[in-house]
C-alpha cells in the first residue's frame, strides 16, 4: 500500500477514536461520571484527530466554550500541521 494510502487510513482511524472519544467525555459530564482527562484529549488532537476534535466540540457542543482548552487545542492543530509540513517536505 502507498504511503499515502496508510496516511490517509491512519488519519481515519485516529479522528473516529478521537469523536469516540469528545462523546464518551460528554456521556460522562451528562451523567457525573469519571471524565476523560483533557490532556488525552489535547494528545488525540495532536496525533490528527484535531479535524473530528471540532467537529465534536461543535455537534456535541462540549469543550468548545471553555478559553484554557481552546487556546491549548489551537496550539495542538498548529503543531500537527506543522510536523506533517516537516514530514511532508522530507519525503
Amino acid at each position: 500500500m502507498k504511503l499515502v494510502g496508510i496516511f490517509a487510513l491512519y488519519i481515519a482511524a485516529i479522528c473516529v477514536l478521537t469523536f469516540a472519544t469528545y462523546a464518551k467525555d460528554k456521556s460522562a459530564a451528562m451523567n457525573n461520571r469519571w471524565r476523560v482527562e483533557e490532556r488525552t484529549l489535547h494528545f488525540l488532537a495532536l496525533a490528527g484527530g484535531w479535524p473530528a476534535a471540532i467537529m465534536a466540540q461543535r455537534i456535541l457542543r462540549h469543550k468548545s466554550r471553555k478559553p484554557a482548552f481552546q487556546r491549548v487545542f489551537i496550539a495542538t492543530i498548529l503543531l500537527n500541521c506543522a510536523a506533517v509540513v516537516g514530514l511532508a517536505a522530507t519525503l
